[in-house]
């Protein structure tokens, strides 16, 4: 029995899947290391538990996988670009749901590859199996309305539940799609027993962490207020509905043609729930003063019914090739503003450009001279090589500490040390969770933001010898001036000093 040829429709959708991948490698410059908050979620690998305070567990679960196919950087930047070629494929199946036309397909692979979402699949965060998550919910709810099989509702649960094992982010939807549907014909879900059945199924699966949280007596809160605090409270909510524009400028008449058809088109009258839930969701992100980008995962069924109404309105090639050409077109010159393409150099170089923008502006409020992401992705192999140089000066490692002043430092010390998971640590974020104070500590490496004098004079009054090993010198990096101390024959209790710390 012969195999039956490949159809045009799958050909494609592998060819914008392997494109997908190949761009999340090829537009990243050779000069750029990992992100700083990456570190932080590849060392959770090396301690499993039910809940973190900085993310839930499904990323520590995600890393552990990392760590045993390597632990490269390729293998690193290779998942988020997984969860990035996953999302175009729920988006495609959502237009085949519309009854889209090949075009339509395409239109929304090209959508998706033209957008900040090919930025934001470059990094090993959980941002991008959040946008994964949403669009898979969005997907379940779609197939559930349109041929009413409970196993939807159990597909809907279980993403619902791996999205907030992975990002409480989720929770903005769920609450955005209460009302959403409340108010439409597809109400009558609520009546049905398998509902309250996939109810409970998430409820199971998102337990462990649920209870997690309780017994620590809710981390998540404390986090939240820290960011409330340190990034939140400057970010204003003009930018938040810019950005949401920013995201998708190349793709911004597919975006637009989804809302209009959500809105005109009368065959998708049974669709509105999908409006109003976007509708919700941005008001609440709004209210609560929430950065653009927690909003991302509203826009992959935006972008499969604006495909799908652009291609029956759009019937001739040639408005279709000018569809096409501006959204490919714009996003090729958008690249170097877009992904990490440029060196610092060429982004000083360019600086007045960038600064129109607004992506020189930081988490500070500040103008600075690179991205803060791009800064946060240089210098960390020179400050691991820095410790290096104070580790190989110890001869007894035993009652050794490597204390950093946050968890950037501490995560890429352990990832790029030539010795392994040298043991870094930090009083930042899970750091001070996981700080083995149980061996009295006679020696330490101690690595200081910005070559604090004060701090450093603190240091010599504590210990009997004190020596600067050396300091990030990376005219780029977030961490230019951090320095690197090796102290020996402590005066004080060094164990008693950091209890006190972690207690506080």
């Amino acid at each position: 029995m012969e195999k039956a040829p490949i159809s045009q429709s799958t050909f494609l959708l592998v060819a914008f899947l392997v494109l997908k991948i190949v761009l999340s490698f090829w537009l990243v410059n050779d000069v750029y290391e990992l992100h700083r908050d990456e570190f932080l979620h590849l060392d959770q690998a090396n301690h499993p538990a039910a809940g973190y305070l900085s993310v839930p567990p499904f990323t520590a679960f995600v890393s552990l996988l990392i760590r045993w196919l390597g632990n490269s950087e390729w293998v690193v930047r290779l998942f988020p670009a997984l969860f990035g070629a996953a999302t175009i494929f729920l988006c495609w199946k959502m237009v085949e749901l519309l009854d889209g036309s090949l075009f339509a397909k395409c239109l929304v692979a090209i959508a998706c590859l033209c957008s900040a979402y090919l930025r934001l699949n470059t990094l090993y965060q959980p941002n991008s199996f959040d946008v994964l998550a949403w669009a898979a919910v969005f997907y379940s709810l779609m197939r559930y309305f349109k041929d009413g099989r409970p196993a939807n509702l159990y597909a809907l649960a279980v993403w619902a539940a791996l999205g907030f094992l992975n990002k409480y982010n989720i929770i903005f939807l769920l609450l955005g799609l209460l009302p959403a549907v409340l108010v439409t014909e597809q109400r009558k879900m609520f009546t049905h027993k398998h509902f309250y059945g996939a109810l409970l199924l998430m409820i199971v699966l998102v337990s462990p962490n649920v209870i997690w949280q309780i017994v620590n007596h809710f981390p998540v809160l404390k986090h939240m207020k820290e960011l409330q605090e340190t990034q939140l409270t400057h970010v204003n909510r003009a930018d938040f509905f810019k950005e949401q524009l920013l995201y998708f400028a190349c793709a911004i008449f597919v975006l637009l043609g989804g809302f209009i058809g959500l809105l005109v088109h009368r065959p998708w009258r049974e669709h509105r729930w999908v409006l109003f839930t976007y509708v919700a969701t941005i008001a609440l992100f709004s209210f609560f003063n929430a950065k653009g980008y927690y909003a991302l995962g509203l826009y992959p069924v935006i972008l499969a019914f604006g495909s799908a109404y652009l291609s029956l309105k759009l019937k001739r090639w040639p408005f279709r090739a000018l569809l096409l050409a501006f959204t490919i077109g714009t996003f090729i010159w958008l690249i170097p503003f877009i992904m990490p393409v440029y060196s610092p150099v060429q982004i000083i170089a360019e600086h007045n450009r960038f600064q129109r923008l607004g992506l020189l502006r930081w988490n500070d409020g500040q103008e600075h001279d690179l991205p803060q992401d791009y800064a946060d992705m240089t210098g960390w192999r020179e400050l691991a090589a820095i410790v290096d140089s104070a580790y190989n000066l110890v001869p007894d490692k035993n009652g050794l500490l490597i204390l950093c002043d946050n968890y950037g430092e501490a995560g890429a010390i352990n990832y790029y040390s030539a010795f392994g998971n040298i043991g870094a640590t930090s009083f930042s974020a899970d750091y001070k969770y996981w700080m083995d104070l149980t061996v009295p500590v006679r020696t330490k490496i101690r690595v200081r933001e910005f070559d604090s004098r004060e701090a450093a004079t603190k240091d010599s009054l504590d210990y009997r010898s004190m020596r600067r090993i050396g300091e990030v010198r990376n005219p780029y990096s977030l961490e230019r001036g951090t320095a690197v101390y090796l102290l020996h024959d402590p005066k004080v209790d060094v164990n008693a000093e950091l209890r006190k710390y972690l207690v506080e």
